[in-house]
């Protein structure tokens, strides 16, 4: 096969096939040649047409991104070709002059040797071209002899079946389009009625079986119930990272990077993981075959990040990515990390060509962490297979998808836009950096933890008079919008230090008598925040993990207090991301859940509270201070609980059913579901009054009411609790409106991601038709919303006290 990529080398690889009664010599080049000469070359490189092939190639060569898709093609092609000989090689009625054939192409090849460059690529075009066509012909040959010899007709007549109603229209839609896609040829068909039937009733299934057949191979699974039967293992708590650190692999910056990290906080996640096991007291914990997908690194989505890396560029995604990696490998699961396209074809079996045939066994692995970009690599690729699938995905999403936005459906019908929505997950399968979105999992990552003696150092080396700017690209220092204003007044209290890259010159957009470091190595730059007093915000990036690291190395955190909140209905940064999350300040986690004295959050256009915040600022000592859930030992926690608990491939009952009475399957028992909590407006669920099994639990649920206009963010959080989607189901329902006491004239059953929620004024109640669509985040100014709030552990947001 055709393998490598334009690192520079030439690979020639000699892959000797051996097939009953047979060989094949099949030579593949390194693509570096092909591409230096694609991109400089603007002539035409085609192959012979053929007729009803799915295996011809032609295309115009104008440079290095169409030469990899002719290469991709050929190595697709070649990939076909030798499934195809494996098929002949099952033939016991292949002919003696099929064989003499194959060995006179395999002689043909083993002789190939043009003189020059260009006539090489064009010889090895026309030679897979000409592979295709001799393979198909002794391939159909000895199809056709092999059912004569059988007794079954040459000609498959189309089932009329009413259990199979699809089949004709999908019989003639491969008549019409079999040769779109390689991997149609690559499950054997070959633009026969017989090899289309096959095909849709053991790869598909639109038809029924055929009785001809050998049924003996199992079918294709076609459902996530079907996972492969092994016995389970036990997961083992590791602190040895080598076998993770090989797995990373190498050639990039950005990997560079992240097992940089990984490296510097081995001991940290070696102690942590001795801690959550000491607290799990040996509980038996289920291994898991886990796939990590990193798509936004992959060459296939264009890899901006990677040449940044050294020139000030974002490495939140790549800080997030080493921590997740880091804790899946530490919580003992069996990994495999997939930097590319092709890694993750070959880890999942997917045929080759562009997606439209499905996976023919069950999915190899229990969950799949992925990005959006991810995810349109796996739609491009797994075609029918993905929606069957999906259950497993884990999507990391930096600043959270919506309900609204994630509704395929909905969200069009309602002019829910975004560039990333629209797929249809349970909204609990978007993984976040911070907890901002309760209707999504909070993912998190980890910052350094310091012992008592590196703070007692820390706090008696602080320089009081010393600030830090956050900001390491030359862009964010342009002194618009008031920037120049505050960082005088900054200046007059404080030497003012910078981190700002560059290569040659000092940037013009670095104000004079700011002290620029340059681009720090992580360890230099922590020695700098440990020496500062002030780490201060300009309003952008949004909600990176540098806050958190400054914080935790004794600094006060200062930013800008955004007037009006910044969205993607106001704001061009969200504009298309699948969420209508008000951001209320540059960092609102920092805002939020740290505060004062640590976050101080102030309108950098009012002169004179930016100029008392300073002040204020000198005046207070601070000791370094990290969330518990951003310590290696709170990630562990959280995503081991998530691994263990979330289910999403089950299906859950809606309890009641939306549409119902009181009365259900699962009988409540004696009085209400619902009860007033002591001490609370919230209420509880009734100890004596039985459900099926959920996580979180229910003891750990407190329902309460929104006003007019507010959503059960904001509802749940003014109580002092989290908002939690899992538990809709339980409030869903006649039983919890009577519960809290809200009068109900009429009760219908919508789609609607505002619901549960009533109407005083109207008294109007709506119930939720579609779970997709419980929503958190959903607020109307007409109605009040059912909040199904949750406590939740110290220092960990994400779960409740009884979720561990």
């Amino acid at each position: 096969m055709i393998t490598g990529n334009c690192d520079g080398t030439i690979m020639v690889r000699r892959c000797l096939v051996t097939f009953k009664p047979f060989r094949i010599f099949v030579v593949g080049i390194g693509f570096f040649s092909l591409c230096f000469l694609m991109t400089s070359l603007g002539g035409q490189f085609s192959a012979k047409r053929l007729g009803d092939s799915p295996f011809t190639i032609r295309t115009e060569v104008m440079g290095g991104v169409e030469s990899r898709g002719v290469l991709r093609k050929i190595s697709d092609m070649l990939e076909v070709i030798l499934k195809r000989m494996d098929s002949l090689s099952k033939l016991d009625n292949t002919t003696s002059s099929d064989t003499r054939r194959l060995d006179e192409l395999s002689s043909a090849i083993n002789r190939f040797q043009p003189a020059g460059l260009v006539e090489r690529i064009q010889a090895i075009a026309q030679n897979v071209s000409n592979m295709a066509v001799r393979v198909e012909q002794i391939l159909q040959n000895s199809i056709a002899a092999g059912k004569v010899r059988d007794g079954s007709s040459g000609q498959c007549e189309v089932p009329r079946d009413p259990r199979y109603p699809d089949c004709p229209g999908k019989v003639d839609w491969m008549r019409a389009r079999w040769t779109s896609d390689p991997c149609y040829a690559f499950y054997g068909v070959d633009g026969s009625d017989c090899s289309f039937l096959i095909y849709l009733s053991e790869v598909e299934w639109f038809c029924p079986p055929l009785a001809w057949r050998n049924h003996s191979s199992p079918p294709t699974i076609h459902t996530h119930t079907h996972q492969t039967t092994t016995a389970k293992r036990q997961a083992a708590f590791r602190t040895d990272l080598s076998s993770l650190l090989d797995q990373v692999g190498t050639g990039k910056e950005s990997l560079s990077f992240m097992k940089r990290r990984m490296r510097r906080l081995a001991p940290q996640w070696g102690t942590a993981a001795q801690r959550l096991h000491a607290k799990l007291r040996q509980r038996w914990r289920e291994q898991k075959k886990i796939l990590v997908h990193v798509g936004f690194l992959t060459e296939e989505s264009g890899d901006v990040f990677s040449p940044k890396v050294l020139k000030g560029g974002p490495l939140g995604e790549m800080v997030q990515w080493a921590d997740i990696l880091t804790a899946l490998h530490v919580l003992g699961h069996n990994l495999k990390i997939s930097m590319s396209v092709k890694e993750l074809q070959g880890f999942l079996g997917v045929p080759p060509g562009r997606g439209s045939c499905p996976l023919t066994g069950p999915l190899p692995f229990d969950l799949i962490y992925t990005d959006y970009h991810g995810m349109q690599q796996m739609k491009q690729h797994m075609g029918l297979s993905l929606k069957r699938h999906k259950c497993h995905i884990r999507v990391i999403d930096t600043f959270g998808t919506e309900p609204a936005y994630n509704h395929e459906e909905y969200a069009t019908l309602h002019g829910y836009r975004s560039n990333w929505g629209y797929w249809n997950l349970n909204t609990r399968q978007y993984m976040t950096m911070f907890p901002h979105t309760p209707d999504n999992s909070f993912m998190g990552f980890v910052s350094e933890e310091l012992n008592d003696t590196e703070k007692r150092s820390i706090m008696l080396n602080k320089v009081n008079s010393m600030a830090v700017v956050y900001g390491k690209e030359a862009s964010m220092w342009k002194l618009q919008q008031g920037k120049e204003g505050f960082l005088q007044t900054l200046h007059r209290y404080m030497e003012v230090h910078g981190t700002v890259y560059y290569e040659t010159q000092r940037p013009p957009e670095v104000p004079a008598f700011v002290k620029n470091h340059g681009l720090l190595p992580q360890h230099e730059l922590q020695t700098l925040l440990r020496r500062a007093k002030l780490f201060i915000g300009f309003g952008f990036p949004y909600e990176g993990p540098a806050p958190l690291e400054a914080i935790a190395n004794g600094c006060i955190y200062l930013q800008p207090k955004f007037r009006p909140p910044h969205s993607s209905l106001n704001h061009e940064f969200f504009r298309g991301k699948p969420t209508s999350r008000e951001v209320s300040s540059q960092h609102p986690y920092a805002e939020q859940y740290i505060g004062r004295p640590h976050v101080m959050t102030v309108d950098y256009n009012n002169s004179q509270e930016f100029d008392s915040a300073i002040r204020e600022i000198m005046r207070t000592k601070v000791e370094p201070y990290l969330p518990y859930e951003y310590t290696c030992e709170g990630m562990l926690e959280r995503v081991h609980a998530y691994i263990q608990h979330q289910d999403f491939c089950s299906p859950e009952a809606p309890f009641p059913p939306a549409n119902s009475s009181t009365k259900t399957q699962w009988p409540s028992g004696p009085g209400p579901q619902f009860v007033l909590l002591p001490n609370s407006s919230a209420l509880g669920w009734a100890p004596n009054a039985s459900a099926p099994p959920s996580w979180p639990p229910l003891s750990s649920l407190r329902l309460l009411a929104s006003q007019d206009g507010q959503s059960c963010v904001e509802a749940c959080q003014r109580a002092h609790l989290v908002c939690e989607p899992a538990l809709f189901r339980f409030v869903n329902n006649k039983e919890a409106l009577r519960g809290l006491a809200v009068q109900c004239e009429v009760v219908e059953a919508e789609v609607n991601h505002v619901f549960p929620a009533f109407s005083v004024l109207r008294r109007e109640c709506g119930l939720q038709k579609d779970p997709l669509l419980y929503s958190c985040a959903g607020l109307s100014p007409k109605y009040r919303r059912l909040c199904p709030c949750r406590d939740s552990r110290r220092g960990q947001v994400a779960l409740c006290r009884d979720c561990l």
